[in-house]
C-alpha cells in the first residue's frame, strides 16, 4: 500500500523520472567540452580556457556570442527530440505500452541535455562531477527548478533567481548545496517537483493519443514535441541569460571598490579646529 501511494504521489514520479532521464546514455553533457565546441569558432583559445576554468562571464564572452551559441544549441536539440518523438510514433497502438514510456524519458533527457548547455553557456557550474553515477540532491534540486522554469514556474524562476545571487556573492563554483537541501529553497524544490508530476501525467496522456494511428500518430507526435519543446526552451535560456551570474564577477568587484573609496573620500572632512583655522586664515586681508 505504501509502495501504490509513492507511486501515486506527483512529487516522486517526477523525481524518479528525472532520475531515470539523467541516467539514459548522452544526456549528461560534459561541460569542457561543449564550451570548447560551443565557444571555438567565436573566441579565442584563451576566453574558452577561462570559460571552462572558470565562467564565461568572467572570460568576458560577449552576450551576443553566448546567445547565438544557445541558439544554435536550441535549435539541434529541439530537431533531435522532435525526430525521436515522430520515429516513437510511428508503431501504432500496439506498441503504445513500449513506446509512450520510451519517448517521455527521452524527452524528459533532451530537456536535461538543453538544461545543462544553456546553464553552461549563462556561468552556472558542472551539475554532473563525474565521481560517480548518482545525482547529488542539489543538482536534483537545480534540475527540478530549470525544469520548472521551462514549464513557466514563477516560483521556479523565483527560486533560480535565489540559487543565481548565492553563487555570485559566494563567487562559488559549485551549487549551495544546504540552501537546495535544507534551506528555504528546497520547500519550492518539493512544490515545483509536485506540479512537475501532475503536468508529466497529462504529457504522457497526450502522447498516447497522439500515438494511437500509425504513422499519423508520428507527425502529430513530432508536432506536438516540436510546439512545446522549443518554446520551454527558449524560456529557460530567456531567463538564465538575465541573472547576476551572466555578468562578470571581476567588473562587479571593482565598481563596488571604486563605489566604497568615493564614499570614504566623500565622509572624510577635517577636523573642525582645521577649519576654524582655514575660514580665519582665508578672511584675514593683507596689510597694505
Amino acid at each position: 500500500m505504501a509502495v501504490s501511494k509513492g507511486i501515486e504521489n506527483p512529487e516522486l514520479r517526477f523525481s524518479a523520472a528525472l532520475v531515470r532521464a539523467a541516467n539514459l546514455p548522452g544526456v549528461r553533457i560534459n561541460r569542457e567540452a561543449y564550451l570548447r565546441q560551443a565557444l571555438g569558432r567565436h573566441c579565442s583559445e584563451e576566453q574558452i580556457r577561462q570559460a571552462i576554468e572558470e565562467t564565461p562571464a568572467a572570460a568576458g564572452i560577449p552576450s551576443e556570442v553566448l546567445d547565438k551559441a544557445a541558439n544554435d544549441s536550441i535549435s539541434y536539440e529541439t530537431t533531435k527530440a522532435s525526430a525521436l518523438s515522430a520515429a516513437a510514433g510511428i508503431p501504432g497502438l500496439l506498441f503504445l505500452p513500449a513506446t509512450v514510456p520510451a519517448d517521455v524519458a527521452q524527452y524528459f533527457g533532451h530537456m536535461l541535455r538543453i538544461a545543462q548547455k544553456l546553464a553552461y553557456l549563462y556561468s552556472w557550474p558542472d551539475l554532473f562531477s563525474g565521481e560517480n553515477d548518482d545525482i547529488d540532491d542539489a543538482t536534483k534540486g537545480v534540475l527540478t527548478l530549470f525544469i520548472g522554469v521551462m514549464f513557466g514556474t514563477q516560483s521556479a524562476n523565483a527560486a533560480v533567481g535565489k540559487v543565481a545571487g548565492l553563487m555570485s556573492k559566494q563567487v562559488a563554483k559549485k551549487l549551495p548545496q544546504k540552501a537546495l537541501t535544507q534551506g528555504v529553497i528546497y520547500p519550492i524544490v518539493k512544490k515545483v517537483a509536485g506540479y512537475l508530476g501532475v503536468q508529466m501525467t497529462k504529457q504522457t496522456f497526450a502522447k498516447t493519443v497522439s500515438k494511437a494511428i500509425p504513422v499519423v500518430g508520428a507527425v502529430v507526435s513530432g508536432g506536438l514535441t516540436l510546439a512545446t519543446y522549443l518554446p520551454m526552451a527558449k524560456r529557460l535560456k530567456k531567463h538564465l541569460s538575465g541573472l547576476d551570474l551572466t555578468k562578470p564577477t571581476h567588473l562587479v568587484v571593482d565598481a563596488e571598490v571604486v563605489e566604497d573609496v568615493v564614499e570614504d573620500v566623500e565622509v572624510r572632512e577635517p577636523p573642525a579646529s582645521d577649519r576654524a583655522r582655514r575660514h580665519d586664515t582665508d578672511d584675514t586681508v593683507p596689510s597694505a
